[in-house]
């Protein structure tokens, strides 16, 4: 891959962006408007003068260019994610060892997932959350690196959210609405602020977030303080064009920039770094 640093921005602190990136709750209330205001509005954060940039001193350079093909013959075809995210994960870090991790929405521990390769080659380690109880013990067995918790992650803590788990699990989500999960089990599932979860761990700084929830992560990004852990890159599933726009908006308010290259080579999700 070749990497050229990118226009930065200034270091966003939530002390310095307090003014500029209000609660998610009021990001929900406004994307609920026409697509052309929240495009709009995202747009103006990227070039108003007033919002909070990041200096060019620490600002980390972003990949302007991706050749998939040269990254493959660099880091090889994917081995576990579902698609080429985890070629691009390992391209990003550049194949850095002993980071950490926050995968919710984790799923299977090993078939599909993004952070396994850096738990099981690069000896990372992190903590993975799901609404299927289901998986624990395998993750037990398969992820030592890696702490399980069975969650719903929500904008709050210590409540419960209906879950619907789907007869291969693959399409489990909070509707239960995606015909290709067949017969789908409705159950009740503590939720989690992901804020709550990482205070409780000890959790002070996130290298790699991975968000894969059919629908949900502007619930869960509404229990989480990006600006608080700064994470070096987040990928997030993308699965309808409202919810790029939501996702994008949030991230654009707290001054996290979008690793745009990487739409070129992925169209289903978006990438982000924090730092």
């Amino acid at each position: 891959m070749r990497f050229k640093a990118s226009t930065g921005r200034e270091e966003c602190t939530a002390e310095r962006c307090a003014d500029t990136a209000p609660s998610f709750r009021s990001v929900q209330a406004h994307s609920k408007n026409s697509r052309s205001r929240t495009a709009a509005l995202v747009l103006a954060l990227a070039v108003s003068p007033t919002a909070c940039r990041r200096s060019t001193d620490h600002a980390r350079a972003l990949p302007e260019k991706v050749d998939l093909a040269a990254l493959r013959a660099v880091y090889g075809e994917a081995r576990y994610s579902q698609d080429d995210e985890e070629t691009l994960i390992r391209a990003f870090f550049q194949d850095r060892r002993g980071g950490f991790f926050l995968d919710v929405g984790a799923g299977d521990p090993i078939r599909h997932s993004t952070t396994y390769y850096l738990e099981k080659h690069l000896g990372w380690t992190g903590i993975a959350v799901d609404a299927i109880a289901e998986y624990a013990d395998a993750y037990a067995k398969e992820r030592p690196g890696t702490h399980f918790f069975a969650y719903f992650a929500g904008d709050r803590s210590d409540t419960t959210h209906d879950f619907y788990v789907s007869e291969d699990r693959n399409f489990s989500s909070a509707t239960g609405a995606d015909p290709r999960g067949g017969i789908y089990q409705r159950r009740k599932v503590a939720t989690i602020a992901l804020d709550d979860l990482l205070r409780r761990e000890n959790v002070s700084r996130l290298d790699f977030l991975s968000l894969d929830i059919e629908g949900s992560e502007r619930i869960a990004l509404a229990g989480l303080d990006v600006l608080r852990y700064r994470p070096e890159l987040v990928c997030v599933e993308i699965s309808s064009p409202e919810l790029g726009l939501s996702i994008a908006e949030y991230f654009a308010l707290r001054g996290c920039r979008e690793v745009s290259a990487y739409r070129a080579v992925d169209w289903i999700n978006r990438y982000y770094s924090c730092r």
